[in-house]
């Protein structure tokens, strides 16, 4: 199995600022600066990155555009939490203004996520048949949109998001027409088997975020006896190769069916004083790139 290389890293290997603890949830540890982040991605011969939360890069298309070039990053796309399953909230609104960042600088993927509406991942509530129903017409609407814009949508199944489970996932494969991102760590530790699903249904997969996963760790968090929050900062996500996931399986499976999308190396961190200080993220990251770099060989 081989893709195109530049370097050691592979062209269709992306970095992701949550892999050095940048997220949008309230209290999520060190927030590590922008120069810092693409700095240490291009200094790992990272080609690609997602954009990160709200208010790391900057607002405007032609600041974004600059910085980014600046460390000789491209634009993948980014993550974005949207209320889908309320019939009186109109997503679309939200989902078209982030289209228009990514066609401001050339990006082609939005990663949808469920939102919930509650803060954080660590409760989510319970939907009935009709918020099932508005959530699924709406991965259609943003789906089609986001087409016609020359993006692809896809939804991504999250932890504390309304899609989550193996359950969750197959009522949106059957009940829906919209494009997947595997993220390989969320499944896992949401019980369900990432491997499997890329299988069963490679055509849908529009995007992949490559997670690792601490089997000890996952299990406490599915036994309930720590939050989702409180797994992440004891390790549930681990450098690629180390964890329970299959990642060469589930690669392997999307490169025989033609797979020509992004690998998007996201493992999410919460960082400490100390977690920050010295090489901080970039070792796991370099580790993780060294593994996938053996497996595209």
């Amino acid at each position: 199995m081989t893709l195109d290389h530049d370097a050691e890293t592979p062209r269709r290997v992306a970095g992701a600022p949550i892999s050095w603890g940048v997220c949008e949830v309230p209290d999520w540890g060190i927030q590590l600066s922008a120069e810092r982040v693409l700095a240490e991605m291009q200094a790992l011969g990272i080609r690609a990155t997602e954009f990160g939360p709200a208010g790391f890069l900057p607002d405007s298309p032609e600041a974004r555009a600059e910085l980014l070039a600046r460390f000789g990053l491209e634009a993948v796309g980014g993550f974005l939490p949207v209320v889908l399953h309320d019939a009186d909230h109109d997503a679309l609104v939200e989902v078209d203004a982030f289209i228009d960042d990514c066609v401001g600088v050339g990006a082609s993927v939005v990663v949808l996520a469920a939102n919930s509406g509650v803060d954080g991942y660590d409760e989510r509530p319970v939907l009935d048949e009709l918020h099932w129903k508005t959530m699924l017409h709406n991965l259609d609407r943003i789906a089609d949109h986001a087409q016609s814009r020359g993006v692809i949508a896809v939804l991504h199944p999250h932890i504390g998001t309304m899609v989550e489970t193996t359950e969750d996932v197959s009522r949106v494969i059957t009940g829906s027409h919209i494009g997947l991102c595997l993220d390989t760590g969320h499944l896992v530790a949401a019980g369900a088997d990432p491997v499997a699903i890329a299988w069963a249904n490679p055509h849908r997969v529009g995007h992949v975020h490559l997670k690792d996963v601490d089997g000890e760790v996952a299990a406490r968090f599915l036994a309930k006896e720590i939050t989702f929050s409180e797994a992440v900062s004891a390790g549930l996500f681990c450098v690629l190769g180390t964890g329970s996931v299959d990642l060469a399986s589930m690669i392997g499976a999307l490169e025989d069916v033609g797979y020509k999308g992004w690998y998007v190396l996201e493992q999410d961190l919460r960082l400490t004083e100390q977690d920050a200080g010295g090489e901080g993220p970039m070792a796991g990251v370099r580790s993780s790139l060294d593994y996938l770099t053996g497996v595209f060989e």
